[in-house]
């Protein structure tokens, strides 16, 4: 084999090799990056011709041959420069060329030049990013709501970045459990909450508050659920404090709150762990309002459940169970409220006994529905502030915005846009800046360029 052979031969590995490492690095089409090598190489032609031509390119990788040749019609009179040729300068290149002929004229890439080989290069890089951001927006908005695994990768005024391996995902100061505390290279776990498209890429916004992170972990510790023997038929949080838990079963046999509880309670309390201790209370789910009630509200008495309307119930409590039946700061209501649709008023025995005729009345009577407007003013200001503010009362520091956090990602990934990715850059190194001369000059200016059960009773597990 000739010297030119054996470089031809060298030069078809270093192709073959060069795009099987970017499709399987950035999970994206062969067919994608040789469309944009081609591309690339059309642009840096054109970018040396300096006039407009019709360029074509030929990638064959197999053979590992490159091919760049401009294609035009012979015409008798020029009409579009791009893609026509005057037969009198086409009989300058072939004497026996006639009119309406093709004329085929191969490009050598050593004469491109430095900067149309870097233009080339950066057109490759922009097309490759580009499809990657696209399968990553795909492929993680089709698993919102699925529990993810990073790394603590980055921990900015309160906000998270967390590595998922392909991309990075924010976890906001407001979906974070204000219990827990995390360093860089922690593990964590999260829920997808949500994938913004953004100018400089996907956004995955994951959560450890939402009611679909306590589900997606007992799916992940109860075999029940996950194989859809017990089904979870809703999750209402406290996050980090408290949280209820309904689940329900088609199959007589088994027991859906044993099975969420565990032996000895490793099942739940794997769970409790993951949530910073917070309190689980499973319930046996029944369409039957009087029971139900009963149960959310276990182990608290409940004397009696009186329904109001459509949107209200009372229920009269053991006095003695008054207390626990509220919870502290109102909290087991305010759950047990969310879990049943309901507004709920609850009483004493002895209190409700001791009510007028009149201050029964007025307990019984269902309260008229609040527009839109009435409930978004009558909602708690200091609540909502630090939801937008995030600030953490106890760093005392101004937590960022989503926005600002992403506004500083992009800015990094935009100075890294600048440097050159190895692997991308691998395919215009070896296939063609290898067949181009050096222009030292060129290049020094570029380069600078995350309870209560209901067995036979219901028990609550702290």
């Amino acid at each position: 084999m000739n010297k030119k052979g054996k470089t031809e031969a060298v030069k078809a590995l270093d192709i073959a090799a060069s795009i099987t490492a970017v499709t399987k690095e950035k999970s994206i089409s062969t067919d994608l990056v040789l469309d944009s090598l081609k591309d690339a190489l059309t642009t840096a032609a054109r970018k040396y011709l300096g006039t407009p031509t019709n360029v074509e390119a030929k990638v064959d990788r197999e053979r590992g041959t490159i091919e760049v040749f401009t294609r035009q019609i012979v015409v008798e009179e020029v009409e579009d420069p791009e893609m026509q040729i005057s037969i009198a300068d086409a009989k300058e290149i072939d004497d026996d060329i006639e009119i309406g002929d093709e004329l085929v004229q191969d490009l050598d890439i050593e004469q491109f030049g430095r900067m149309a080989i870097q233009t080339a290069k950066q057109v490759i890089i922009q097309r490759v990013r580009e499809a990657e951001r696209e399968k990553i927006f795909s492929d993680y908005s089709d698993r919102v709501g699925e529990l993810v695994t990073g790394t603590v990768q980055q921990i900015e005024k309160g906000n998270i970045l967390v590595n998922l391996g392909r991309t990075e995902a924010l976890l906001p100061y407001r979906e974070q459990i204000r219990k827990e505390h995390y360093r860089q290279g922690d593990n964590i776990r999260a829920c997808i909450l949500e994938v913004k498209n953004n100018p400089k890429g996907p956004q995955v916004i994951v959560s450890r508050t939402c009611p679909e992170f306590l589900a997606r972990l007992f799916e992940l510790e109860v075999p029940e659920i996950f194989d859809k023997t017990v089904r979870i038929v809703k999750v209402v949080r406290d996050p980090g404090h408290r949280s209820k838990i309904a689940v329900t079963t088609n199959d007589s046999r088994v027991d859906p709150v044993g099975a969420c509880v565990g032996m000895r309670g490793n099942r739940v309390q794997a769970i409790v762990r993951e949530l910073a201790n917070e309190r689980i209370d499973i319930i046996n789910w029944t369409e039957e309002l009087s029971l139900l009630v009963r149960r959310v509200f276990s182990p608290a008495e409940v004397k009696r459940v009186i329904p109001v309307g459509e949107r209200k119930i009372t229920v009269v409590i053991s006095e003695e169970d008054l207390a626990q039946a509220i919870g502290r700061e109102g909290q087991n209501i305010r759950l047990a409220s969310k879990m049943l649709d309901k507004e709920i008023d609850v009483f004493g025995d002895e209190e409700f006994a001791n009510l007028t005729d009149e201050q029964r009345a007025a307990a019984l009577q269902e309260q008229p529905v609040e527009s839109e407007e009435e409930i978004a003013m009558a909602a708690d200001p200091d609540d909502s502030l630090q939801d937008d503010a995030g600030d953490d009362p106890e760093s005392g520091a101004d937590t960022a915005s989503e926005e600002d956090l992403v506004l500083e990602d992009d800015t990094e990934d935009a100075a890294t846009e600048e440097g050159e990715d190895p692997v991308l850059s691998d395919i215009t190194s070896k296939a063609i800046e290898t067949l181009s001369s050096t222009d030292e000059d060129a290049e020094d200016a570029i380069d600078k360029a995350q309870l209560q059960s209901d067995g036979l009773t219901d028990t609550e597990i702290a």
